[in-house]
């Protein structure tokens, strides 16, 4: 996994830089585990945009990949590792011992041939899952549930992984990428390892066609727009807008608290992303 820098051929290329690829073992996706994907263009069951900055892009199928890892003390060996269009990071193909193939989530150095089982007693090594009551504390997981069952529900974007920092009771203390610090269940199912494609921060689109590609839309800042088309438009010259950042019907955004004071899961949230300690400063 690396980034290649684009010869600078054209003005765009020189500002360009993407994936070399060189993980990829396989170039065509498995058919039995693809899915259509319909465009909405942002636009909702009557015809009305509800989310801007929406359409085009390339053709894309769903990739059916598999959270929850049901196929438990069966052993799957890894037939390869491919690039998957509506995710970050990369992807495994799996085929277990009963002939059944699946995707998962791709972790770092996970190799073709390896052989990987989901289960409450395996080792612990990339690409295995086993509940949090099995995985020994400072070990780093990615795709957690967050109901026994379900599948995971977090920590799947690319480089991304939650360490275990202590276990309580029927809980384990989880520090998620963002620094916070949540209460998980012991029996809920996590994958070991730490999620690949680590340089996707890194990545340059290098000109505004390549995000058309991607099926995202120009995007107008406020400021620059007139004083009847957005709230922060208008004034002499170049302006910062003169108020707190808001949306085009005037809803604050940037900084503006959405979250309920009151909110279920905040008896499971020990410290929160945003307040910043001695230590993280």
């Amino acid at each position: 996994m690396g980034i290649r820098q684009r010869k600078p051929t054209t003005p765009s290329n020189r500002w360009t830089a993407i994936n070399d690829f060189v993980e990829i073992t396989k170039g065509y996706p498995e058919k039995s585990l693809l899915a259509p994907m319909k465009k909405s263009g942002g636009r909702n069951l009557c015809g009305r945009v509800t989310s801007r900055h929406r359409g085009g892009g390339h053709k894309q199928r769903y990739r059916m990949v598999d959270f929850r890892r049901l196929k438990r003390n069966v052993s799957a060996k890894v037939l390869a590792i491919e690039y998957d269009p509506n995710r970050t990071s990369r992807i495994a193909l799996l085929q277990y011992e009963d002939g059944v193939k699946s995707y998962i989530i791709c972790p770092v150095d996970l190799k073709v041939g390896e052989v990987l089982i989901a289960g409450s007693d395996v080792e612990i090594k990339p690409g295995n899952c086993a509940p949090l009551a099995n995985i020994p504390p400072g070990t780093p997981i990615h795709n957690i549930e967050l109901v026994s069952g379900k599948g995971g529900q977090l920590v799947r974007s690319a480089g991304s992984s939650a360490i275990i920092m202590a276990k309580e009771g029927e809980y384990a203390h989880v520090k998620m990428p963002s620094g916070e610090i949540r209460l998980v269940r012991l029996d809920c199912y996590a994958t070991i390892g730490q999620v690949s494609n680590i340089e996707h921060s890194g990545l340059s689109i290098g000109k505004a066609g390549r995000n058309i590609w991607l099926g995202k839309r120009p995007a107008s800042r406020g400021v620059a727009k007139n004083p009847h088309d957005h709230p922060m438009g208008g004034g002499e010259g170049k302006s910062s807008g003169g108020r707190h950042p808001c949306t085009p019907w005037g809803k604050p955004t940037k900084g503006y608290k959405t979250r309920k004071p009151k909110k279920y899961s905040n008896k499971y949230i020990i410290k929160d992303r945003r307040v910043q300690t001695k230590e993280s400063i």
